[in-house]
């Protein structure tokens, strides 16, 4: 098996040698990206939370025992959250209740820019109401920024695979936001 390229092998080295400065670049450099995946994939900013330093608290532990070469860090560290992420959804389907849940801030993420509220809302709505695998691959793709072939290796699935869950994922949202596309009637 050929070696696989990490370019936090360094870090990881010196966080599981206790490095203060390699512990908090690493959660610099990380966090928010596992903030960002739980956050998408839950549609709870508190549990996205939860799940982001959890995640995070299992990369510093594991960092001492860490061995370079079979995966890339990060891949690893994505795994570790989206498990954690399935692990609450399920919990959600396994809880009745007699009341709705709280319902999240619908306000925009701080990485949504100048992107209008509602139109937001809409899309993680959107988003939201996809399967999970549709969601999953649309989240590490275009929001995570994961290449094809990384989020392919991630899911456990195929490249085509992968594209097939993107394109029924990407169509799903287009229908969804039909009205908000530039060219939809009375836009």
């Amino acid at each position: 098996m050929a070696l696989i390229a990490d370019p936090d092998e360094d870090l990881v080295r010196r966080v599981g040698q206790g490095d203060p400065a390699a512990i908090q670049s690493m959660v610099a450099r990380k966090l928010p990206r596992m903030l960002a995946l739980a956050r998408r994939m839950l549609g709870d900013a508190v549990e996205a939370e939860d799940v982001a330093q959890e995640a995070m608290l299992r990369a510093w532990r594991q960092a001492p025992r860490w061995t370079p070469g079979k995966a890339r860090f990060d891949t690893w560290l994505h795994r570790v959250a989206l498990n954690l992420c399935y692990d609450r959804l399920r919990r959600r389907r396994e809880i009745a209740t007699d009341t709705p849940p709280d319902r999240p801030d619908e306000s925009p993420a701080p990485d949504r820019g100048l992107i209008a509220a509602d139109t937001g809302a809409r899309v993680e709505a959107a988003l939201a109401r996809l399967p999970e695998r549709q969601r999953e691959a649309i989240v590490l793709c275009h929001y995570q920024e994961l290449t094809n072939i990384e989020a392919a290796a991630l899911m456990e699935i195929s490249v085509e695979a992968l594209e097939s869950l993107l394109s029924r994922g990407r169509r799903a949202l287009r229908v969804a936001l039909a009205d908000m596309r530039p060219d939809a009637e009375g836009a």
